[in-house]
């Protein structure tokens, strides 16, 4: 047994195995890619990895199915089912992350890649293969709950990988990003959801939900992810030097494609990106290297409401500074991938009732306000070619007449 201290989840175990496939040269490469990319930039203390991050999903995944068979041994043939299904689901949380590339998703933006695509290739490697067949584990079953495919052998057991709603992935980002990043609103009651969630039977079929009794924790995990994404995953700063950073990879991959082989993309992680900067006098490699801010903030607009005033100031700040300086980024984000009156309205969190199963947004008028996309919107000038005072002045006074 390999016992790792983890300062967010304490002590995690592994088994022999398990240990194993830590070991391989595709886990070991999560050491060098930073959990939060570029959010560095913005707080100094958020230099975790990929590879702790691993091994805290599979923590929390762990906490998640060990409640489900303690109240739900009727959903598992029997004993031996449920160790067969924990071993699966620990090894596809190890692994649910092997085919990021550098700086994770500014990297896809540039290769025009998935990370699920590198996955699929990774598995399918022989040393990784072997690896999670000597925990006697299926490699098929590891790729479809990674990619939560709806043919997969254990259908109800994706959530706990893959989401969309109550996956280990994210109860324990959330964690570890909120506390090395310092935000406290980022933090949610772990204990209790965990301990709420249940294994129900729905239209013949098995599915994950919680208890009624942690509807509350389920609001609270709802609202930390808001607070993350609109204070350290959208901050400003971040997306600024992720533009930048995207500029830099198009320089080093003038042809993205020569990283398909999958040997030459595992010859890269951000230690590589970063050191392939040092000789490099480009105006985008000299801002990475030296933390030099090109944009500026001018405005930034936090509600879908708020479209109109963003456009306008948009226009306004192309007319007067020129389309070269001004760069316009809209993120959006479904906050809990409910039905949400979007394309898939089965996907939701059922909640165990007395009186039977309900959706989640008819248990919590929290969750029902929440549903739909949040949504942040950013106006930026480049320091060069513009007035920066001026532009936040000229969007000031926009603001201000359409209230």
């Amino acid at each position: 047994m390999k016992r790792i201290f983890d300062p967010v989840h304490h002590f995690i175990e592994l088994d022999a195995g398990e240990a194993r496939l830590l070991d391989l040269p595709v886990m070991q490469r999560l050491r060098r890619l930073r959990q939060l990319g570029l959010a560095y930039f913005a707080f100094p203390s958020a230099e975790h990895s990929r590879f702790t991050h691993a091994l805290g999903a599979l923590a929390m995944g762990t906490r998640a199915f060990d409640e489900l068979a303690r109240h739900g041994a009727d959903a598992f043939d029997d004993a031996r089912a449920v160790g067969a299904q924990r071993r699966l689901v620990r090894c596809a949380l190890l692994l649910h992350d092997i085919g990021h590339g550098p700086f994770s998703h500014a990297c896809e933006a540039v290769l025009g890649v998935q990370h699920e695509a590198r996955t699929e290739a990774l598995l399918a490697m022989p040393d990784v293969r072997a690896a999670i067949e000597g925990l006697e584990v299926d490699p098929d079953d590891v790729l479809a709950l990674i990619l939560g495919r709806a043919d997969a052998r254990y259908p109800a057991l994706c959530e706990l990988v893959s989401g969309p709603n109550l996956d280990a992935d994210r109860m324990d980002y959330l964690q570890r990003d909120a506390y090395f990043t310092g935000v406290a609103s980022g933090r949610y009651d772990a204990d209790q959801l965990t301990g709420s969630l249940r294994m129900f039977q729905r239209a013949g079929k098995p599915v994950v939900g919680i208890d009624y009794r942690g509807v509350v924790a389920l609001e609270s995990f709802v609202v930390a992810r808001y607070m993350m994404f609109a204070s350290v995953y959208f901050h400003h700063t971040t997306r600024m030097f992720e533009r930048i950073l995207q500029q830099v990879l198009r320089e080093l991959w003038p042809d993205p494609h020569a990283l398909d082989p999958i040997e030459e993309f595992l010859r890269w992680d951000d230690f590589r990106v970063l050191n392939e900067l040092r000789d490099r006098q480009s105006e985008a490699a000299r801002a990475l290297r030296e933390r030099i801010r090109l944009y500026a903030l001018a405005a930034e607009f936090n509600a879908e409401s708020d479209l109109s005033t963003f456009e306008r100031c948009h226009q306004a700040l192309r007319e007067r500074f020129g389309d070269e300086a001004v760069w316009a980024d809209e993120q959006s984000t479904a906050m809990h991938r409910l039905p949400l009156g979007m394309e898939d309205r089965r996907r939701t969190v059922w909640v165990g009732t007395p009186a039977g199963l309900i959706d989640a947004r008819d248990a919590s008028d929290l969750i029902a306000k929440l549903s739909g996309k949040a949504y942040w919107r950013k106006l930026f000038v480049k320091r060069d070619r513009a007035d920066v005072r001026e532009a936040r002045r000229l969007c000031s006074e926009i603001v201000a007449s359409l209230r």
